[in-house]
């Protein structure tokens, strides 16, 4: 891990001010704590991608094939030729600027090539010198610049700090959508070989068990008969779930994150009491898998068809089980490949029924076509109708605000949900400034595989939007407790909060309605489901 300065010092250095030289003149310095180390060789090659070798970042050779520059070239060709909506971002943009102080990483940086539309300029410049007559005539007088070692070397820094979050293209007058640039860069720098690791072998565990993680069926499994365990301990019953049962109504897949990091691990314990209750109250019949046991897509991160592969993966689970519909946990590049990518992609899913809830009987007319439907709608479908029994003073103690996390939220429009499941199951709720969620939201800056150790200083520079915004909250409402519906957000909040916000906790949506849920059968609770003392409860 980089040497992280502190918090003030980190202000202290912040600098907006204009840059002193053109930014085609500005040298590319990748420093440590500002990226991610380099994809692990076997990671890439498990993968089928090409040129899998050691190499570093820091170092001046790269161990790019003789070619690089052809293959760049041919491959922004084809992807100009086969997405027409990569041509007219290319072509539109009048860099206006209405992007630019719009990033979280631009605001918590300075760094001018952090504005989205000078990072989108990157490979701009490059379209206009290779593929654009009046970029050949004018040279750099046309915004053109061939492509060196140099301006790959910028393009691999700045692409890999950009978490593809889309808030700029929330506020770009034409529609940009800056996110699918740093995905087509991303993509042609994997041509040469050229990821990171935080990508690369997640990925590549995928592909092989099943989840980014790595993780066996049976240690999978393993982990969740821990949990059952400690939710009996605390609840006095016991919840244990089903794998791989064929013919159950519903299969349920979630971040591996959730099975095996803090605090997601609270909210896969969530998952498991919600199942339970509906099992034990309305007979419904939700099983888990141990092979599809991932809901997350790095591939996202890749290309185009990495993420399809993994997609896959879920759909092929289902109709082996032959299950109705997918339900999905709290995750958030997931729901953003389900919604925006599924339905052309690997769709349609005719093999499964259009989502219905059998308890309430409501149809999930948004999952018509994917078949798969989020853990906050459905949740908020079944509390809308009164079919949960809660008690809200279990969550007295806290005082909560919502991360709107930037792919349910941008990508899915998933917006009030999670808000009313949490004023349904706590009773002190504060949304942040209007200008920083919702659409608008702010993202944690940890998101698009950037969330290693080794770049802290990067993402604690992306998340300080969202942490000033928190801190306002706290400040002024008590806030001490900031929850999210994505596995990426509850692995980084954590370390944003303790660095900008430490009297900031962390939690996913459906901890909260664990707590608040009273089970068929459960002993007087005396803690929540971190082992914490329940109000009132306390001194015992």
């Amino acid at each position: 891990m980089s040497d992280l300065p502190k918090s003030d010092e980190l202000l202290e250095n912040l600098d907006h001010k204009m840059a002193k030289t053109d930014w085609m003149d500005t040298p590319i310095n990748i420093r440590p704590g500002m990226y991610c180390y380099a994809s692990n060789p076997k990671s890439v090659e498990t993968l089928g991608l090409p040129n899998a070798r050691p190499w570093n970042p820091l170092d001046d050779d790269w161990k790019l094939p003789e070619n690089w520059q052809q293959i760049i070239h041919e491959g922004f060709k084809e992807r100009l030729e086969r997405f027409r909506s990569f041509k007219i971002f290319m072509d539109v943009c009048v860099r206006c600027g209405a992007c630019a102080d719009k990033c979280h990483f631009f605001i918590g940086t300075g760094d001018p090539k952090n504005m989205p539309v000078l990072r989108a300029e990157l490979l701009r410049s490059v379209y206009r010198n290779d593929f654009t007559t009046l970029g050949k005539l004018l040279g750099r007088i046309g915004g053109a610049r061939p492509m060196t070692l140099d301006v790959l070397k910028e393009w691999w820094y700045y692409l890999f700090q950009c978490t593809e979050c889309r808030r700029c293209s929330v506020f770009c007058p034409y529609g940009i959508d800056t996110a699918e640039i740093t995905i087509m860069g991303r993509e042609l720098l994997n041509l040469i070989g050229l990821n990171i690791d935080w990508i690369a072998t997640p990925v590549s565990n995928c592909y092989q068990t099943g989840n980014h993680l790595g993780i066996q069926p049976h240690a999978f499994k393993d982990m969740l008969d821990f949990f059952v365990e400690d939710i009996e301990e605390i609840t006095g019953v016991n919840v244990e779930p089903s794998f791989n049962k064929k013919g159950a109504d519903i299969l349920f897949i979630t971040p591996s994150g959730d099975v095996f990091a803090d605090p997601g691990t609270y909210t896969c314990m969530g998952y498991m009491m919600l199942f339970k209750y509906l099992k034990d109250k309305y007979g419904l019949d939700i099983t888990w898998s141990t092979y599809a046991s991932e809901g997350g897509n790095f591939g996202f991160f890749t290309s185009h068809e990495t993420m399809k592969r993994l997609n896959a993966k879920m759909y092929a689970e289902a109709k082996r089980l032959g299950v109705k519909w997918i339900l999905g946990g709290e995750c958030g590049h997931m729901w953003r490949v389900i919604s925006q990518y599924m339905e052309t992609m690997n769709g349609p899913a005719d093999f499964l029924e259009a989502p219905v809830s059998p308890i309430t009987g409501t149809l999930f007319e948004n999952a018509r076509q994917t078949k798969m439907v989020h853990i906050s709608e459905f949740t908020a479908d079944l509390i809308k109708h009164g079919k949960l029994e809660l008690d809200t003073s279990r969550n007295d103690k806290h005082i909560v605000t919502f991360h709107d996390s930037c792919n349910p939220a941008r990508g899915m429009g998933m917006l009030d949900e999670p808000r009313y499941v949490i004023r349904n199951t706590c009773n002190h709720f504060y949304d942040m400034p209007a200008n920083t969620i919702r659409e608008n939201t702010f993202c944690c800056g940890s998101g698009a595989g950037l969330n290693a150790g080794e770049d802290m200083e990067l993402r604690m520079c992306g998340g300080l939007p969202r942490a000033n915004a928190v801190k306002y909250v706290h400040e002024k409402h008590g806030v001490n407790m900031l929850a999210c519906v994505c596995a990426i957000d509850r692995a980084a909040l954590p370390a944003l909060m303790e660095y900008w916000v430490p009297e900031v906790d962390v939690t996913g949506v459906t901890e909260l309605v664990a707590n608040a849920l009273i089970l068929p059968g459960e002993k007087e609770r005396e803690t929540d489901l971190r082992g914490e003392p329940l109000p009132g409860m306390e001194e015992e």
